[in-house]
């Protein structure tokens, strides 16, 4: 998590003070109003940075050592389980008040109810083979052209990504696009490519993209027209570079005819009845987002009401569609934020609040690309989820720039594509691959995420 700290040599100040840095080291009072609103060439505001006191380096050593179990899931334990773990560790050992932890957990009760709608969406989708029906549209109309599906292939994960979120892309279309591709005598691994890098690239389109933007903007979410003033350009230019990246990267795989197929699996009524639901559930999202309401009701509300139909006219119970849904996700969410809340007791977070504005008032833009660079790189350290609620929480303390909230929602939903480490969604589109048979290591992964992510997250944070 000190990571973030780095921010404090990102700029040099007329070229004649010393380094930021070294000088909020010498002092302990926090900046008040007047020094925030200080000419721009007087004295930067000094940061209160938080005494390394034993209870605070337990604090940050239960938090790291949580996280990373998070990701590595020793003993193959759930991720939830290692994040609870780490949030009960704080309260036994005193170090987080039972009512700041329940605080936190109640905080997150628009993420929760957020992901639970998309994740129902997600698996009814799947369920009633709408994924299968897009995967098969692009192989019939790839016309054997290897190059042409895989242009497909990743315009369809921008749709998916755009008004599902990534995860539906990441995980469900994943298996859909895999099997198409051995239909054809394609070589997979571009195509699952496409599916896990647009998964993320296209992750700030709108605010329903991605979970995370829920996580980083919190309560401060902008207004769906705001929004695409913000992010409209950022993403074209994510999405356009990342594709370039793949493109090239995967060029003598891409270069070998595919199979013509001329069967599309067609969709049963129940499936026709889906797709209008998922239709429904969309523009729900986008209204309650016009009109600045909170996501997570709405989107659940809508989901259970496509849901709904759906069992009706199958007359079913809903239990084995919900037995197929990843609920610890919630958990795990809900678990991340007690450990963020533990992290912001020690006043950590504050100080990284106070930097990121005095930084901001004095280089407005050098903060904006400074900041969305260390998040985007942080990400991969320590999962975007842990790292958006680090990041969201100090950005949405006090005012700030919204450039600078901008880039560090770019950084955090971009950053991912650097390695497998960087986002829940990847780690589950390799499971997703495993199941199927295909292998990629995290070095592969590596190799062509050094290149495509921070090609995208430039073109992006040059678009703010």
């Amino acid at each position: 998590m000190l990571v973030l700290a780095a921010l404090a040599d990102m700029v040099e100040l007329d070229g004649k003070s010393p380094s930021f840095a070294a000088e909020t080291m010498l002092a302990w009072r926090l900046p008040d109003r007047a020094a925030f609103t200080c000419p721009q060439h007087a004295a930067p505001p000094m940061i209160h940075w938080p005494i390394a006191s034993p209870s605070h380096i337990v604090t940050w050593a239960i938090a790291a050592l949580a996280t990373a179990a998070v990701i590595l899931r020793p003993g193959k334990w759930p991720e939830a389980a290692w994040a609870w773990a780490g949030a009960l560790a704080l309260l036994v050992g005193g170090l987080l008040p039972i009512a700041a932890a329940l605080q936190a957990v109640l905080e997150g009760w628009d993420v929760y109810l957020f992901l639970a709608g998309m994740m129902l969406l997600s698996e009814l989708a799947r369920r009633e083979g709408l994924f299968d029906t897009l995967a098969g549209w692009a192989v019939r109309h790839a016309d054997g052209s290897a190059r042409r599906l895989f242009a497909l292939v990743y315009g369809i994960g921008a749709v998916v990504t755009t008004f599902m979120s990534n995860d539906a892309t990441a995980v469900v279309l994943t298996p859909a696009v895999y099997l198409v591709a051995k239909t054809a005598g394609a070589r997979p691994l571009p195509y699952l490519f496409a599916c896990a890098f647009i998964a993320n690239a296209a992750s700030f389109v709108l605010p329903v993209s991605n979970p995370a933007n829920l996580v980083v903007f919190g309560d401060r979410m902008p207004p769906l027209l705001a929004w695409m003033r913000a992010f409209a350009l950022p993403s074209v230019a994510a999405v356009v570079v990342t594709w370039g990246a793949l493109a090239m990267l995967f060029r003598a795989e891409l270069a070998t005819p595919v199979a013509v197929a001329s069967h599309v699996p067609s969709l049963s009524g129940t499936g026709r009845l889906a797709a209008v639901g998922i239709v429904g559930v969309v523009l729900a999202m986008l209204a309650a987002s016009a009109l600045g309401f909170p996501l997570g009701a709405p989107t659940l509300l809508a989901t259970l009401m496509a849901v709904g139909a759906v069992q009706a006219t199958r007359r079913e119970a809903p239990w084995a569609l919900l037995q197929h849904v990843s609920w610890s996700v919630l958990a795990l969410v809900a678990g991340l934020f007690v450990l963020v809340a533990g992290m912001g007791q020690t006043g950590l977070l504050a100080s990284l609040t106070e930097l990121l504005r005095a930084r901001a008032h004095v280089a407005p833009h050098a903060t904006a690309w400074g900041a969305g660079a260390i998040v985007a790189f942080a990400s991969n350290l320590m999962n975007n989820l842990p790292a958006g609620l680090i990041a969201g929480t100090a950005v949405n303390s006090g005012p700030m720039p919204d450039d600078v909230r901008s880039a560090i929602a770019i950084g955090i939903d971009l950053g991912p594509n650097l390695s497998v480490t960087g986002s829940l969604a990847t780690i589950l589109w390799l499971v997703a691959l495993r199941r199927e048979g295909e292998h990629v290591s995290a070095w592969q992964f590596l190799r062509v995420g050094a290149v495509a992510m921070p090609l995208a997250l430039a073109a992006a944070l040059a678009c703010l």
